[in-house]
């Protein structure tokens, strides 16, 4: 579960990589793409450009690099040629990359051409109860003060949060200890420790909080229909508060993680 600096270091360097894929998919255009030739784009990039390897493929089954997760997806859509992005809609890419033998593992939720004030809304408002649980990581705190900044957050700006799915340690696994949940009781669960890594990924609902799914599928939608949306960083816990391994080029906590 504690990672050294040398592994750190090389998790950082795989953040950076991730960052860097995350920094060409905000300056395509999304609108008229299909989400098979994002994921085809992007395996493209990790391999090709990157020497890297895209570490979702082949995990658990999954065929593609990505997961890409429309309007009412929750999490793990399917890229197909048939999804064309529209303008109006959200779409989450969820995107992992293994670099010397060391996993880092992201999400973002773009916004396809002009979307409406309230899907605008739900996807700020997922960003920054991210970054209200990064905001909370330091050593001695404890994994229920990142569920409850989070849930806290999303609640009182009208949100639900998923339940169902939570971050994670990572490292030379994507998922290891400990799990990180999206909401909880300050105070309370594992004390964090420098050297500690793990995703913080939380998944906002515009209406109520049930996801349906079924047994041999795999995307998972919001049971009343309504938009979802989910950020996600690898994060590691440092000597004096955290540092976010998948940090985008001029990407900073916004100001209301910093109060």
């Amino acid at each position: 579960m504690i990672k050294s600096t040398a592994e750190i270091a090389l998790m950082a360097e795989a953040g950076s990589l991730l960052a860097k894929v995350f920094d060409a998919l905000g300056r395509m255009d999304l609108e008229g793409r299909n989400t098979l030739d994002i994921n085809d784009f992007v395996e493209r990039m990790i391999v090709g450009e990157l020497k890297a390897r895209p570490a979702s493929k082949g995990q658990y089954g999954f065929p593609y690099v990505l997961n890409a997760s429309i309007d009412d997806v929750v999490c793990h859509g399917m890229p197909s040629k048939d999804d064309v992005l529209r303008g109006g809609q959200i779409v989450n890419l969820d995107i992992t990359l293994e670099k010397n033998g060391y996993i880092a593992d992201s999400s973002t939720t773009y916004l396809v051409g002009e979307v409406a004030y309230p899907a605008r809304r739900l996807v700020a408002t997922a960003y920054r109860a991210m970054w209200q649980g990064i905001a909370a990581v330091r050593p001695g705190a404890r994994l229920g003060d990142i569920g409850h900044a989070i849930a806290h957050y999303a609640r009182a700006h009208g949100y639900s949060v998923v339940k169902e799915y939570c971050g994670h340690g990572i490292g030379r696994e994507m998922h290891e200890d400990p799990q990180v949940l999206h909401y909880g009781t300050p105070g309370t669960g594992l004390e964090l420790e420098e050297g500690m890594v793990f995703t913080i990924e939380p998944m906002l609902n515009a209406g109520r909080a049930a996801i349906r799914s079924h047994p041999d599928e795999w995307p998972v939608y919001t049971r009343d229909g309504k938009l979802s949306a989910q950020f996600e960083h690898t994060v590691a816990v440092t000597r004096t508060g955290v540092r976010v391994l998948t940090l985008r080029s001029g990407e900073k906590a916004p100001l209301c993680a910093m109060s």
